[in-house]
């Protein structure tokens, strides 16, 4: 059995659980508010019975993961378990050593901090290889087995653990509050996911498209993509050039594109988590450090 573990991806693996940690003990058991998955139901078991999360944590979690280990992997299923105990540890940390940031009379920056906080750490977490444990492990189970999609199994159950928290413990302020918390997570760990840098793809058509092509390696070092096409109407055969940039280049792209040909159709999209030469790779193949 091979056990493809990284350093890398375990650092970022405790560093993503220290940071979401943090903002459970500050932000959300300092005001009360809820989350989704097994994280909700440790923080319900502590709002109403005082239960420790880090312990809950682990009593809620171990026991999904001998049921549902075969379905990670050996390598994700390892780093979900170092996940899941740093979560636990950093939780226990944070409540010996608390911050005192007092924002009970501000709960639009409680509910801010919560989410953001709670995604980052949990987008970093994602990121390098990690899962959410238990509700995971589940989802994949479901859709094994009833047939229900991922997505649909995990969000029925962090509706179902938010609305429990809700009408148990929950005042209605605050159960606002935690929508606000849950959906800016839920965004900041898009975020993570698909890489704070943004570049920029552009598809270009014209009939100079050898020029530009050109024009672009030798000025912007850049490579090209050409793709062979043809109009829909007049049936003309044409090539189509790929290619993408970084986020401030892209006025330089248009403004080659526009020197050689003013008439040429240009589609700019977004483009998200780019890897290879030119973004994470140098001109000889290896990483950009």
């Amino acid at each position: 059995m091979k056990y493809n573990i990284k350093v890398k991806n375990t650092i970022f693996i405790l560093i993503g659980s220290a940071i979401f940690s943090f903002g459970i003990v500050n932000f959300n058991m300092e005001n009360n508010l809820a989350e989704g998955g097994f994280t909700g139901i440790t923080l319900l078991l502590y709002f109403m019975f005082n239960m420790d999360p880090g312990i809950m944590n682990l009593v809620l979690n171990i026991p999904v993961f001998f049921i549902g280990w075969r379905l990670l992997g050996i390598t994700t299923f390892i780093y979900t378990v170092m996940g899941t105990f740093a979560v636990s540890i950093f939780l226990w940390i944070f409540q010996i050593f608390p911050l005192e940031f007092s924002l009970r009379n501000d709960m639009t920056l409680a509910a801010l901090f919560a989410g953001t906080f709670i995604g980052v750490g949990l987008g970093i977490i994602f990121r390098y290889g990690g899962t959410t444990g238990g509700v995971d492990i589940i989802a994949r189970l479901v859709h094994k087995y009833v047939g229900w999609s991922m997505g649909r199994t995990m969000f029925l159950f962090d509706a179902i653990v938010i609305v429990s928290s809700i009408i148990l413990y929950l005042k209605p302020i605050q159960g606002m509050y935690t929508l606000v918390a849950v959906f800016i997570a839920a965004r900041v760990i898009d975020f993570i996911q698909e890489g704070a840098y943004a570049a920029r793809g552009a598809m270009i058509i014209s009939g100079n498209s050898d020029r530009i092509s050109a024009h672009i390696l030798k000025h912007m070092d850049r490579g090209v993509t050409v793709l062979h096409g043809s109009g829909s109407f007049t049936g003309e055969e044409r090539n189509v050039l790929y290619c993408v940039v970084g986020r401030n280049e892209i006025v330089k792209l248009k403004e080659i594109i526009n020197e050689i040909d003013p008439h040429a159709f240009v589609a700019v999209t977004s483009v998200h988590d780019v890897v290879g030469e030119g973004f994470t790779l140098d001109e000889n193949k290896k990483p950009i450090a």
